[in-house]
Formats: C-alpha cells, sequence, structure tokens
C-alpha cells in the first residue's frame, strides 16, 4: 500500500480578530497557486491517490481539495477528526486498514508537527520527528495495509526542492 503524507499549504497568518475560529483559517492565494504547482509536479512523477483525508480543518480540506483537482479521476477528499492537530494515529491507521481494502494510494493530509511525528512512527521512530515544511509530501510504502514501524520512507519533497 502506498501512503502520501502531506502537510497543509500556506495559510493566512493567526489573527484572532480575522479568524477568532483558527479552524476557518483558509489558504492564502499565494499558498493555494503554490501547492497547485506541487501538486502538478507531484502528479507528473507518479503521485495519485485514490482517496485523500484531511484534518477537517479549513486549510487542510482546500489541500486536500487541490490535491484531488490535480489527480486524475479526481479522489473522494474525507474530512477525519483524527488528523486535527494532536493526531490519532491509531485511529488513522484504522480508518486506513479499511479504506485499504479497496484503495492501494491513499492520502493522509495533516498539520506540523504531527506530520512529522505520524510519518516517523510509521517507519520505526516512534519519538521521532521529521521536518515537514509547508506544503512538503512524503510518501511512505507498506507491503501490505499500514502498521506503526510497517512502512519505508521513499521520499519526502518540499516546495523548494521542486523548484515551486
Amino acid at each position: 500500500m502506498d501512503l502520501y503524507i502531506v502537510r497543509h499549504a500556506w495559510a493566512a497568518e493567526r489573527d484572532d480578530a480575522e479568524w477568532p475560529d483558527d479552524d476557518l483559517r483558509p489558504l492564502t492565494e499565494e499558498g493555494r497557486r503554490r501547492f497547485s504547482r506541487v501538486v502538478e509536479k507531484l502528479v507528473s512523477r507518479g503521485m495519485s491517490p485514490q482517496v485523500i483525508v484531511a484534518s477537517p480543518l479549513k486549510r487542510c480540506v482546500e489541500t486536500a481539495q487541490l490535491l484531488a483537482a490535480g489527480v486524475d479521476g479526481k479522489p473522494e477528499v474525507v474530512p477525519l477528526d483524527q488528523l486535527r492537530p494532536g493526531s490519532d494515529l491509531d485511529g488513522l491507521l484504522r480508518w486506513t486498514a479499511r479504506r485499504a481494502q479497496s484503495h492501494e494510494r491513499i492520502a493522509w493530509v495533516g498539520h506540523a508537527p504531527d506530520v512529522g511525528r505520524l510519518t516517523a512512527a510509521l517507519i520505526g521512530l516512534p519519538d521521532g520527528l521529521i521536518h515537514f515544511a509547508k506544503g512538503a509530501a512524503a510518501y511512505v510504502r507498506f507491503d501490505a495495509h499500514p502498521t506503526k514501524g510497517g512502512g519505508e520512507l521513499r521520499w519526502l519533497v518540499t516546495a523548494k526542492v521542486l523548484g515551486c
């Protein structure tokens, strides 16, 4: 199974006056444009999730929608509370194992530092942290369904590395 892990793209700055509910803080226009270029480059290199699960916070859902728009077949975007800040890895693994029965390629879209901790745990570093810049993506490969420590990190890229 192929699992793509993505940190949300560039969002508006925290501002209690403008965004009293941080869950509603959106991507910036530049963040949307830049992440669309990231998606174009990743898809041209083979990234092709069949379903995308995202934190229900607006900036993650918008990032997931941009990813879906750039992938052939326009995969479903599913908001999932297990990807909220403070992510629930066990819940994510259960959800992903169920979806892996009908999908071989799944993407998670979440927040930092959670995406870095999730990725580290999946490749056998339970106390580790891998830095994800905004809009960065990783590919973790599993021989079967995803498990803690059962994955192999195949790549991790940033917008800057991709020239975006």
